[in-house]
Parts: C-alpha cells; structure tokens; sequence
C-alpha cells in the first residue's frame, strides 16, 4: 500500500479545499516544506516525466500532492525532485474545474497515482469522502485502465494521444 500524503500551501478556499479534507478524515498525511525532499514521487503538474507504473518502486517511499492555487504553482513552488511527475489527460469532476482536462483536484491527483499503480481500492478511497468523487473515476476509467497498463512514462504518453480530444491533438501538431 503506497503512502500518500499532501503539502498544503494554504492559498486556495479552504471550504473546497480536498486536501485538507483528506488529512481531516486521517487518508492522507500532511508534510511541510522541509519534509517534502524524503518523498518518493512529487506530483507536479509541470514534470517532463509522466506518472506511470514504473513509479512503484519510487512510490515506496510516497506519493506527495502539491496543495496550492495553480495561479501561484510557480512562485509558490519551484520545482524540488527529479522524482517530479505529471498525471496524464484526465479530466477533473470536482465541482470547481467540472470537465477541464489537467485541472484536477489534490484528492483526484492522489486517486488517479493510485489507480495508475494498480491500487483501485485505495484510488476509490482517496475520493470517496466526496459526492463527485466516484464521478472521477467513473468518468475516468477508460484512461486510467490505459494508463495502468503501459509500462513506463513513454508508454502512458503513447496512451494518453488516444484520449486527446482532436483540439489537443491539432494544437501539439502545430508546435512541432
């Protein structure tokens, strides 16, 4: 079972805040600032490396959510770790970001490393202290089974091109 726990910068609305829920309801553990290097896998969505079942090993030692305003992700929170990994396309069911690719909650973003690793039960525990939160796995599933079965970072990036809605997918042609 993969520990994961979450740094909680205190800049977003803490009514709709999941990561505080989450250590609320004792799920996940929260770290400060100088305990964040002794994580094993930092969810970053800034990472060049995507999270994927080749992260087990590294996750061994945890799974940390970065719980802070995307506004102020870089201000706030350079990058820390070589161990910084980016979730691939999902899309958000949380109430503030309902339907946005990438815009995922911390409780989504600690669910989907979960059900990445193979640990559907605990990737179901992780949202289930909120009434969206079965929505993101269901609304999910399709990409995360993919996601789960690739082999390395390469492999959930080559999974993830076949969820892409077709704007995504001209937009990155366009860049090369």
């Amino acid at each position: 079972m993969t520990r994961f726990s979450v740094y909680i910068e205190g800049d977003d609305d803490p009514k709709r805040n999941t990561a505080r829920k989450l250590v609320r309801f004792e799920i996940v553990e929260r770290v400060y600032r100088r305990q964040i290097k002794r994580s094993g896998v930092i969810l970053d969505p800034r990472a060049d490396v995507a999270f994927s079942p080749a992260d087990r090993k590294a996750s061994r030692r945890g799974v940390l959510g970065l719980d802070c305003s995307w506004a102020t992700l870089e201000t706030v929170f350079p990058r820390v770790s070589a161990e910084a990994r980016a979730l691939p396309y999902l899309i958000a069911a949380n109430p503030v970001n309902y339907g946005r690719p990438w815009r995922l909650s911390t409780a989504e973003a600690l669910s989907a490393s979960a059900y990445i690793l193979g640990d559907i039960q605990e990737a179901e525990e992780l949202v289930s202290k909120f009434k969206w939160g079965p929505n993101f796995i269901t609304l999910n599933r399709e990409p995360l089974e993919a996601y789960m079965t690739a082999n390395d970072s390469a492999g959930v990036v080559a999974a993830q091109m076949e969820f892409l809605p077709e704007e995504v997918l001209k937009e990155l042609e366009s860049r090369e």
